[in-house]
């Protein structure tokens, strides 16, 4: 099992640096998304708290 999650590992960083490389304006969007995603999440569960609080 843990050689499979080190095969998995290996294939997920490759295809991470295959996508950089090929095209960096595509990744940069991504990594944007994402991090616009993680943004939106964590302004949510403030909201939450701050209405739970409340």
């Amino acid at each position: 099992m843990a050689q499979a999650k080190k095969i998995a590992l290996y294939a997920i960083v490759v295809f991470v640096l295959y996508t950089i490389i090929n095209s960096p304006a595509r990744a940069a969007d991504l990594v944007q998304v994402g991090f616009e995603g993680i943004a939106n999440a964590a302004q949510g569960v403030g909201d939450f708290m701050s209405e739970l609080v409340n």
